[in-house]
């Protein structure tokens, strides 16, 4: 597979709800930033080679031979995530760009060997999981906190927004993965949520609120 290939597998892979959900070639252009006609190309090159399933005006699935080699990128992905976050100091807003270049290292020995390094990690620094060598990965039960209701306490255990702006917002705000967050109160106007966290009580929009996930506690 080329570069671009593995990108586009990956991307679809992002875009399926399921394992055998169709995904319009639309989807896969904004995803990859570039125009239908462009991913049609390519969707019927890996079409040939066994890839993914494709109907036209239907749209595009990953087969079972495509959903491995999404699960072995994202693996690689993730890993490297967290090697960069724990070995060298990256900090987490820092890491997806210069992972997404050592996702395509071939070598499978490199990444069981990092595997084994990190101590076999089940998250990454953004708290997706890290599929296993055999492409597993235990699905945790989470909720955005925009959809728990007031009084709910639990703890954030992931980020739906992986951008650097967002994470940088919310190192500014001293919120992290691990930290216990109580929703205080809901603004009826805008969906804001005043929530509290370390011993203090801070107001978040409703789009933050949107990308931060919870597993309920309470």
């Amino acid at each position: 597979m080329t570069l671009s290939e593995e990108d586009y597998i990956k991307a679809i892979y992002h875009l399926q709800k399921g394992e055998h959900t169709t995904v319009s070639t639309n989807a896969v252009a904004e995803q990859m930033d570039t125009k239908p006609s462009s991913v049609t190309d390519m969707i019927k090159k890996l079409s040939e080679k066994g890839v993914v399933h494709y109907k036209k005006y239907k749209g595009v699935s990953l087969t079972e031979y495509g959903q491995k080699i999404a699960l072995t990128l994202v693996r690689k992905h993730r890993l490297w995530e967290v090697f960069l976050v724990n070995t060298l100091a990256f900090s987490w807003d820092e890491v997806h760009e210069v992972a997404e270049q050592l996702e395509h290292i071939k070598s499978e020995k490199l990444i069981d060997e990092l595997d084994k390094f990190l101590g076999y990690p089940q998250v990454d620094p953004h708290g997706d999981p890290i599929p296993s060598k055999k492409g597993e990965f235990k699905k945790a039960i989470k909720k955005l906190l925009n959809d728990v209701p007031i009084g709910t306490s639990g703890i954030c255990v992931g980020v739906k927004d992986s951008s650097a702006p967002f994470l940088k917002f919310l190192d500014k705000n001293d919120i992290a993965l691990g930290d216990t967050i109580l929703v205080h109160d809901k603004e009826e106007f805008d969906g804001s949520l005043y929530i509290k966290i370390k011993g203090k009580t801070i107001h978040i929009s409703s789009q933050i609120a949107n990308n931060l996930y919870l597993t309920i506690t309470e």
